[in-house]
């Protein structure tokens, strides 16, 4: 199945569809969709980082919960596919799929579907709307990165926090100076490092297509990035998708604040 899940979208497959070789499943993973290609022109990707992921879900074993999901991201313009982290706009489809692909009942009104999440070992529970038993996708929620409403997914996670680093904080600070440079390195469900905008010399305001060009910019982030990985328990990073540079400035409009994040090495 193919399926937007926040503000990402990708392939849906059972377990069971897919090879249980784990370099034959990537091989037809990356073929289905089109990596490595920039365009991803002969797959269902849609060349972009937030267009190529891919879920695989399975009835679980374990006790109090319903389905076991692994999140895989398969890069664009590389052969890789990555298990290096989580996702959680991903996992706001999961419980549909596993209740269309029948994994789970589903309830008249409302159905709770808890999710193993395999690359943190966590658990959330997404709570589906299924009127009449089935999966309503129709409502007037809205998310920014998307651009008409649709149902509501929400998802309780369950121990967040140090779920890959071992820590909220990992070094135990809440600031630390890297190459004279204030960060914040966090792990709540996702590793990132959090500094301000101004400090790399950007407003936060810029476009995509101007951050993406900065090159100056990419590499002073990059040499940090490189540096935390280490410091937040991560080993070396250079071939990981993880931690995500987030620079954050004044919110422009609405909010507390705004935020632009590299992942790891593409502006959002």
């Amino acid at each position: 199945m193919w399926m937007r899940g926040g503000t990402s979208k990708g392939g849906y497959f059972h377990f069971e569809d897919l090879p249980s070789d784990q370099d034959e499943r990537d091989a037809v993973l990356l073929s289905i969709m089109g990596s490595p290609d920039h365009l991803q022109i002969d797959g269902m990707g849609g060349a972009d980082p937030l267009t190529s992921k891919v879920a695989v879900v399975r009835k679980s074993k374990r006790v109090g919960v319903d389905v076991d999901y692994l999140f895989l991201q398969v890069a664009v313009d590389q052969a890789t596919v990555s298990d290096g982290q989580n996702c959680g706009n991903i996992l706001a489809g999961v419980g549909p799929f596993a209740i269309e692909r029948g994994l789970v009942e589903a309830a008249d009104g409302n159905t709770s579907v808890s999710i193993f999440m395999e690359n943190t070992e966590q658990v959330a529970v997404a709570e589906v709307h299924t009127p009449d038993g089935k999966v309503n996708y129709n409502g007037d929620t809205r998310i920014d990165g998307v651009p008409k409403n649709s149902a509501p997914i929400p998802l309780v996670f369950q121990d967040t926090a140090g779920s890959t680093c071992g820590a909220l904080l990992p070094t135990g600070n809440e600031v630390d100076s890297i190459e004279g440079i204030a960060v914040t390195m966090i792990d709540n469900g996702m590793p990132c490092v959090v500094l301000r905008a101004i400090d790399m010399g950007i407003s936060g305001t810029e476009s995509r297509s101007e951050l993406d060009s900065n090159e100056a910019l990419k590499s002073k982030l990059e040499s940090l990035r490189l540096k935390c990985g280490p410091l937040m328990n991560l080993g070396d990073v250079a071939e990981k998708t993880v931690p995500k540079m987030t620079m954050v400035s004044a919110p422009t409009s609405g909010g507390t604040i705004s935020t632009r994040t590299f992942i790891p090495h593409l502006p959002y």
